[in-house]
């Protein structure tokens, strides 16, 4: 296994936590008002940026098709992030296999190279969801969240 392989799997194994947590939340939990933080908009965050920081620079980031201001009064139903998030995994699996590890970040914010931009990305995954699982858990009191280390049909980028 190289390193693409690695990413791409990690990405993945993160993004699967993710769904978990999307899946078995309850709706009245993710259109609550009185959350500390939007469960919706916390969802969306991950996944946009899993697909922002995918690209090769700023400028070459679009914006998903059903994209709108997620800090707005509009909420993005489970559904609609669940069809980004698969947009995103989408992503992970196009783009991380051309991607230069080697290469400068490409986000002028991020003085690092591309590898490292990987890791910061997939902890940005892994702290929100751990977030998720945490309100999950403590207020609807759902156990049986799943970890996932890794995914070997994530990892195969013949």
């Amino acid at each position: 296994m190289n390193t693409k392989q690695v990413i791409q799997s990690q990405y993945l194994a993160a993004l699967a936590m993710l769904k978990e947590a999307i899946e078995k939340c309850p709706t009245s939990l993710w259109y609550d008002p009185n959350q500390k933080f939007k469960i919706w908009s916390k969802a969306y965050h991950v996944v946009f940026f899993v697909h922002f920081y995918l690209q090769t620079a700023e400028k070459d980031f679009v914006e998903w098709e059903k994209h709108h201001d997620p800090d707005g009064d509009i909420p993005f139903t489970k559904d609609e992030v669940l069809e980004y998030l698969a947009f995103a995994e989408n992503q992970v699996k196009e783009r991380v296999p051309v991607t230069d590890l080697d290469a400068e970040s490409g986000f002028h914010w991020y003085p690092v190279n591309k590898l490292e931009l990987q890791f910061i990305n997939i902890r940005h995954v892994q702290q929100h969801t751990g977030e998720l699982y945490e309100c999950l858990g403590i207020r609807e009191k759902i156990e049986d969240l799943r970890w996932v280390g890794y995914d070997k049909t994530y990892s195969d980028l013949s």
